[in-house]
């Protein structure tokens, strides 16, 4: 994006227009005398699990179909996001390669339908490196409209995911696991430095003022994924996280999500991470899922499981652990969730270093899910 252009955004040329978008869209009620069948909402695959040397590869594609997954999710974070990206560092897509992936998308029947972004943003105060990482943001939103992607998703880490054990699990398979350090504050600093509440909260905040507007304008929405885990104390690895204590996850996430309250600025809902972050994950998840499953701003469920909750959890098959998730799936069925189930962080097995039977296994676990969800209410 030009900057010139860019700066007549941040300065408030484009915040506040079009919030709702022309082609906004919400969830659907659910239908007068009761839940309907919802014929929308589907299983999905992503980046967790490819086969072959590309995501747009034959094998990848076959192996994703022959578990009824169509929609794909991609992670733009990395090599992928194009030759421009690696030359200029910020984060910018490659237009021509997103071009010939949607191609070869459609020559094997499948569906784009979601890009998960890189953090690069995040890591920087005010200043000109978060300004150009912003204008490369803002281009790439239109780069997703422009292939048919209506989803980004961002994972605003300023330490990386914690797991610091794994335990062992059925099978011979080993689940990865986290318990809070005891001295955990004497854990070096993280690579971006210190960062208190209110920094964080406005890097977020200026992301949010000038992002959703102009995903409103190209259709796109952007989902935000709760940080992994949530609920680590302040200061943790010198960071005190946009979902940390003391508030709870469900609170962290309306916070976000009523800075700039849009369509178009959601939550890409990952099970298993707020549960992570919750003391009493069978009481606090379905609250959790009802509040912004009503609200539509729900667009892409990374179905996870895990044993345990805040401080100490093991994360484990999809069918097993704390949460019940054909109750999930039926509230998302009655709010009319158009969007994809994407199986996520699957436990490892010598056997299948690559993950590519647990996938398959929470593939149809998923199709399973749907299915019975709808059986149990009329057309």
């Amino acid at each position: 994006m030009p900057r010139r252009h860019f700066a007549r955004v941040v300065a408030g040329g484009v915040i506040g227009a079009g919030l709702a978008g022309p082609a906004a869209v919400v969830a659907k009620a659910a239908p007068a005398g009761g839940p309907r069948k919802n014929t929308l909402h589907h299983v999905g695959g992503d980046y967790h699990c490819t086969m072959g040397d590309h995501w747009t590869s034959k094998q990848n594609f076959e192996y994703h179909q022959r578990f009824g997954v169509r929609h794909l999710t991609t992670n733009l974070g990395g090599a992928e996001a194009g030759g421009r990206a690696r030359e200029k560092g910020v984060g910018e897509w490659d237009l021509d390669a997103m071009k010939r992936w949607k191609d070869a998308c459609d020559r094997g029947g499948m569906i784009w339908e979601a890009i998960r972004m890189d953090a690069g943003y995040i890591y920087h105060g005010p200043g000109a490196e978060r300004d150009r990482r912003l204008a490369a943001v803002v281009g790439n939103v239109a780069k997703a409209a422009a292939v048919g992607v209506k989803v980004i998703t961002m994972h605003w880490t300023l330490i990386p995911i914690r797991r610091n054990g794994r335990t062992p699990g059925r099978g011979g398979s080993s689940y990865h696991a986290f318990k809070l350090e005891d001295d955990w504050k004497s854990l070096p600093v993280g690579t971006h430095g210190v960062v208190a509440a209110e920094d964080y909260w406005e890097r977020i905040t200026y992301f949010l003022k000038n992002v959703i507007p102009v995903a409103a304008q190209h259709d796109v929405r952007m989902a935000v994924h709760p940080y992994d885990p949530p609920g680590l104390p302040r200061g943790y690895q010198g960071v005190e996280n946009w979902d940390g204590a003391p508030a709870s996850v469900l609170e962290s996430l309306q916070r976000y999500e009523a800075i700039v309250d849009s369509p178009y600025n959601g939550i890409q809902l990952c099970l298993g991470t707020c549960m992570e972050g919750m003391r009493d994950p069978r009481k606090e998840l379905l609250p959790l899922v009802r509040h912004f499953a009503g609200k539509g701003k729900i667009y892409q469920v990374h179905m996870r499981n895990i044993r345990g909750g805040l401080g100490n959890f093991q994360e484990v098959y999809v069918d097993e652990g704390e949460a019940n998730f054909i109750e999930v799936v039926r509230i998302l069925r009655d709010a009319g969730f158009s969007w994809s189930y994407c199986p996520d962080h699957m436990p490892q097995h010598p056997d299948d270093p690559k993950g590519y039977q647990g996938f398959a296994h929470a593939f149809g676990y998923i199709q399973a899910l749907i299915h019975a969800a709808n059986a149990e209410v009329p057309a």
